[in-house]
């Protein structure tokens, strides 16, 4: 079954140069890209990506990194979408990332960690409508 996920490569991946490597594991998976958009966030839309985390104290600065420069925003389409991606994504924190993994072989730290995943149906649901007009998809 054919299902939907919202990937999205931070600012500090796009500075870097990564999105054609990132999205060519995505496809050799066997993924399909049906959307992408290089694009800026805004405040509000950063707020409400990381409203679960607003107690934190880390939240401004996540904001604040969210909002820095572009980022490349992506729905992903394939059987287990969601499961794939994270499988391809690896761990929050790139120090627990395996190699083989895109934050185990190009995140930096947790604050500079590439890409986000949705990591369930439901929230990439959130997520994509978040990101892109639902016309878009």
């Amino acid at each position: 079954m054919s299902e939907k996920a919202f990937v999205m490569i931070k600012p500090d991946g796009v500075e870097r140069g990564l999105i054609g490597e990132i999205v060519n594991r995505f496809e050799k998976k066997g993924l399909k890209l049906v959307r992408a958009e290089l694009k800026s966030v805004d405040r509000a839309v950063a707020e409400a990506h990381y409203g679960h985390l607003r107690h934190k104290p880390f939240f401004e600065e996540l904001v604040e990194y969210i909002t820095s420069g572009p980022v490349f925003a992506m729905i992903i389409e394939g059987a287990g979408a969601v499961q794939n991606s994270r499988s391809l994504i690896g761990p929050t924190n790139p120090a627990e990332a395996p190699p083989g993994t895109i934050r185990g072989d190009f995140g930096l730290d947790v604050a500079a960690n590439v890409i986000h995943g949705s990591d369930s149906v439901d929230n990439a649901k959130v997520e994509i409508e978040r990101f892109f007009s639902k016309l878009d998809y």
